[in-house]
């Protein structure tokens, strides 16, 4: 087994590497000046460079091919065994990119988040596009360096969701279009059914701040091992088990974004944080695939964080800190208003309802602009001819509109989806876990959390990455994904809230 262990050695300092990278990539988010945007960027670069090149030495390749042959036998579900599957995996992915494209891209990334960032601020889109137009060509070289057999995208949606396919993605979209549209436009004509105005009152930074805080320390973010800051756009990123780093962002005039946004990130970090003590530390550890992620904090946030009995629970506490914006307002009147379906422009604030059209609509662009159907000029028209389309609004300018996602700055074209099939997939994860231990409901309204906590651990977090995501919950369901189960739980919940 020697050859294993020395791979195991290479391994974890490619691993040191990456996430050296992203402690150095936090900061940049969250405390860097503007200054150090484009040293930053060359570190980055260099680091970039380097674990690549580790990992794709001709060293590398023959220690994997020799540790496969002597570790034949090996129980499939054992550490070792699932190790040499996603070395393989990954290697024979890396091997097809050049180094210097990997390290063209991150140091063009770097410098695009910043070029964003002040594009978004100051609604200039102009200033943005020549780094999207780059981004864009650099993701067509990657794809065209992995290789596809059908269609560009799936290159791409292949590094953020392994084993998916465009057109399977497709047809899943085309699902959620034929039920949610419709129900997007029967749910107009009753909205005075909930009042979201009082979301939209004064709330006290301070106070939200500790709010949120309670909260996700409540559910089981562990914050000796992790921390809440602020960044532009909420993300969560890790450093390793013992150090798993989440953000938000405060609006004194809307309640739902941190609150939201911080339970949606404690189900990312809860993930990262329960992978098994025997994989801590090696590239196992996290999670397997970013719509297995997203099930996680799309559960976390909506299935508990929504629901009438998490209210329950925390709208008296809630109450107490803001009485002079709550004052007018009972448990059953919030429960709506957090759950009102309206059609808006920004992601990230979406309704569950119209949460996937969202999605849906990055989904068409990308494809759009890989396959040469859309310019880089014209995308944010083709944005807003597609909000108008599925949600029936148009965003007044580019920083509510195309420049309001962070993603294509960092290079991530292909991510998008991975958002509506964490949703999708969600729902029977809560099922399964309420199917074992049917309590859960009560629990979450006494505030207990750590049965159902505990039930994820088991099952999902505890793996990192020894499953691929379609295996991973085909184990856990007992079905391949559908988008049925979640159509249905959008249709009990708001057929009552709105009379369907």
């Amino acid at each position: 087994m020697e050859p294993l262990n020395t791979l195991k050695q290479r391994l974890n300092e490619v691993h040191n590497l990456k996430l050296s990278a992203a402690v150095l990539g936090w900061d940049q988010q969250v405390n860097m000046p503007p200054g150090g945007a484009i040293y930053r960027a060359a570190q980055l670069e260099t680091l970039s460079r380097l674990s690549h090149e580790l990992f794709t030495a001709e060293e590398t390749g023959r220690l994997l091919e020799t540790a496969e042959t002597q570790s034949a036998e090996l129980d499939y579900d054992s550490d070792d065994a699932a190790l040499l599957r996603v070395v393989r995996h990954d290697y024979d992915l890396a091997t097809r990119l050049p180094t210097p494209l990997v390290a063209e891209l991150t140091r063009v990334t770097s410098l695009a988040y910043e070029a964003w960032a002040t594009a978004r601020a100051n609604d200039d889109y102009a200033a943005f596009k020549p780094w999207l137009s780059q981004v864009l060509d650099l993701t067509l070289q990657v794809a065209e360096a992995l290789g596809y057999q059908d269609r560009i995208y799936d290159a791409l949606i292949d590094q953020f969701e392994p084993g998916m396919k465009t057109a399977v993605v497709a047809r899943l979209f085309e699902e959620l279009k034929a039920v949610q549209i419709p129900m997007i436009r029967a749910i107009a004509s009753q909205r005075d059914r909930a009042d979201g105005s009082v979301l939209r009152r004064e709330y006290d930074l301070e106070k939200q701040k500790q709010f949120s805080r309670q909260v996700a320390e409540q559910i089981g973010y562990d914050f000796t091992r992790g921390r809440l800051d602020v960044s532009v756009h909420p993300f969560t990123t890790g450093f390793g088990t013992g150090d798993i780093r989440i953000t938000t962002r405060y609006e004194a005039n809307w309640l739902p974004s941190a609150l939201f946004g911080t339970i949606h990130e404690s189900g990312h970090a809860m993930y990262e944080q329960g992978s098994g003590p025997s994989i801590a530390g090696t590239i196992l550890e996290g999670g397997t695939s970013l719509g297995i992620h997203e099930s996680q904090s799309r559960l976390w946030e909506n299935l508990v964080g929504r629901s009438r009995a998490f209210w329950q629970h925390y709208y008296p506490t809630l109450r107490a800190l803001f009485p002079e914006a709550l004052t007018d307002t009972d448990q059953d009147s919030f429960y709506r208003a957090i759950n009102r379906v309206e059609p808006s422009l920004i992601r990230v604030e979406a309704d569950e309802v119209t949460y996937n059209m969202h999605i849906i609509i990055r989904f068409e662009i990308e494809n759009d602009l890989l396959e040469g159907r859309l310019s880089v000029d014209d995308a944010p028209d083709a944005w807003n001819a597609k909000y108008e389309q599925y949600l029936g609004i148009t965003p007044p300018n580019n920083r509510l509109g195309i420049l309001q996602d962070v993603h294509w700055s960092g290079g991530a074209i292909g991510y998008f989806p991975t958002y509506s099939l964490g949703n999708l997939m969600s729902v029977p994860f809560f099922n399964k876990a309420v199917e074992a231990h049917p309590d859960i409901p009560a629990e979450i309204a006494r505030g207990e959390f750590g049965t159902l906590l505990g039930w994820l651990q088991e099952n999902i977090y505890r793996h990192g990455r020894k499953y691929m995501p379609a295996e991973l919950f085909e184990r856990v369901t007992g079905e391949p994904i559908s988008a049925q189960p979640y159509l249905a739980y959008l249709g009990q919940k708001y057929g009552e809230l709105y009379d369907l």
